[in-house]
This record gives structure tokens, sequence and C-alpha cells, in this order.
């Protein structure tokens, strides 16, 4: 498959730490044997595929700062050491692997914003269909990011997979609906939209401070689309948080739901646009946990995450806290 690897068994083992009287869930995950994994993966009887997009050309070409791209195996060597448990059924994961655009990368470090909005959709077109594959044959896909420009392809395998445009739940400080002025992270959404792929969408604790007013008249003119300001939940009390992430599912209920998660809403946590105003650790894992129990669950995308990012700033902590994230959401989800 091309801008694919897939994750073997040896790659697997050699990210999971054994240890004398436990069960790691990397010990216990499938995957897949060979790149003719269609057919292996509709056999498998695990539930949720988990797969990474290491990039941070769709945040660049958003004047983001870069490093998005080293989310990928860190989190997935954090998810592997997770404890094995009844709640927690690591045969209930399948590890398929992640997309590989180092080439492309390497390409694109020295291109400014508008040249690599013109790269954005060679990312679509390598995602889309590795996604549709996923649910068609049945699978919730555990995607981790990379920039939340992947939110656009994500929805739009889906909708084909699933012959229907989606709703989408998004807790995020931002809310990537920019106009259509070539593809990068801020405008996925809108792209998806447009495109008939989305239909309904509900954004959680959008920053009054970082949505410009254009973009808020546009979510207030359109009946399918639905806010609530961080502000209006944290600041004013206008209402409680776990209520605005049950107004968002009530918005998003009667069809299948994407569950989106930018990192950089999360109070200090690394990612492309760290915040030292946001939600916390807690609150990101009640919406996973929330979302997962109670939405017709189609995905689970976490996005905009890092461990190191362009400017040099580092904290590996991320990476154990998108594998709480993805436990809190299968946990949720099997517990149905």
């Amino acid at each position: 498959m091309v801008n694919f690897r897939i994750a073997t068994r040896s790659y697997i083992d050699e990210y999971t730490n054994k240890r004398a009287g436990e069960t790691k869930l990397g010990e216990r995950v499938a995957c897949v044997h060979s790149e003719d994994w269609e057919e292996q993966l509709k056999n498998s009887p695990a539930r949720f595929v988990l797969l990474g997009i290491p990039e941070d050309i769709g945040v660049r070409a958003n004047y983001g700062l870069g490093g998005t791209y080293t989310m990928w195996e860190p989190a997935l060597k954090a998810i592997l050491n997770v404890q094995h448990m009844d709640k927690l059924d690591g045969a209930d994961l399948l590890v398929l692997g992640a997309f590989d655009f180092s080439d492309m990368m390497k390409n694109a470090e020295k291109k400014d914003a508008d040249e690599l909005r013109e790269l954005v959709p060679e990312i679509d077109a390598a995602v889309t269909p590795v996604i549709q594959k996923v649910i068609q044959a049945g699978k919730i896909p555990v995607i981790i990011g990379g920039g939340h420009n992947n939110a656009f392809p994500i929805l739009q395998g889906a909708a084909q997979a699933l012959n229907v445009s989606l709703n989408c739940i998004n807790l995020d400080a931002h809310s990537d609906y920019r106009k259509m002025e070539g593809r990068h992270s801020g405008n996925g959404f809108r792209y998806a939209k447009a495109k008939g792929y989305l239909k309904k969408y509900a954004v959680v604790g959008l920053h009054e401070n970082y949505n410009a007013q254009n973009i808020v008249d546009d979510l207030a003119a359109d009946q399918d689309l639905h806010w609530s300001f961080y502000e209006d939940i944290f600041v004013r009390n206008k209402l409680s948080f776990i209520q605005a992430v049950r107004d968002a599912i009530v918005h998003t209920s009667g069809s299948k739901t994407g569950i989106e998660l930018d990192i950089d809403c999360i109070e200090y946590a690394l990612s492309s646009a760290v915040t030292p105003v946001g939600i916390t650790a807690l609150q990101a894992r009640q919406y996973i946990h929330t979302c997962a129990e109670f939405c017709d669950v189609a995905y689970l995308h976490i996005t905009e995450g890092a461990v190191k990012l362009r400017n040099g700033n580092e904290d590996a902590g991320t990476a154990k806290l998108v594998a709480y994230l993805v436990a809190d959401f299968v946990k949720a989800y099997d517990s149905k």
C-alpha cells in the first residue's frame, strides 16, 4: 500500500515492555501479516483499529507550529504498555500501522504556507481509502495525528464507506471552519461540509479570543452547526462542561458520528498551539468517555498533539495522555 507501513508483530513487541506477572495490551493486540490486509481485517475479532498519521504539513500550512509528526510512535508505545484487564482487553484492538509521509515531509521543509497547501490534498488522497476500508471491514478506526487537516479525509473515507453524510463532535479551542483557501489544518470541517461528507457538526469549548467573528457568524447561520464557548462554560458559568458535551451529543444524534479531540484545547498539553488556558486532562477524559458511551460512533480522531515541537519544546507526557484517552474510549464503548 502506498504511503502506509503495516505494524508487524515484531514491531509491536519491540515497543512492548513485558513484565512477569503482568499482561500489557501489546501482548494481546492483533495485527495483520501482509500488505494484503483487508481480508485479515474483516476476519479479525478486534473491534477497534489503531493507526497513525504522523505529519505536520497541514499544521504549517495553517501557520501553526510544526511537530505533530512526533506523536504517533510515542503514543503507540504508551498504549501498548497499558495493562490488559477485564475492562480493557487488548484483543479488542488491532494495530494496523501508520502512514509514511517522510519523503513528502523532507520535500516540504522549506516550503511556504501556499506551497504546503498544495501538498495537503496528497495526504488526503492517501488517508481516505484506508479509513474507508477499515470502516467497510466493520471496524472503528482510532486515529492518532498529525494535524487537524486529517479530519477531512477521515470524514470522506467514513462517508464513502457508510454511504451517508456523517455527524461530528469536536472538542477544540478552534472551530477549524476557516474559509476554503487551500487545504490546511484550519478548514477540514468546512471542506467536508461543502463536499457533503459532513452533515451536523458540533464544537465544544471554542475560545472567543481565537475564533474570528466571520466564522462565528457562519456557525450561527447554519442550523446544522452547533457550538459552545469556553468562556460561557468556565468564566460566565452559563452551563457546565458535561452539559455542553451532552448538548453536542443531542445535536449530532441520529446518524453515525465522528469523535474529534484536538490536544491544543488541553491546558499546557504540548501541541501545535499550546494554551495556558484550557480544559483539564480529566475533562478531556470525561468528554471521550461520554461521547463513546452515548454516540453512534464512527471513529475517534486525536489530533494536534506532539512530544517535540519544531521550536525545541518537549513533553513526553503527551503520549501517556493519549494512551489514557484511547483506553477511556475503548472501555466506555465496550460498556454499552
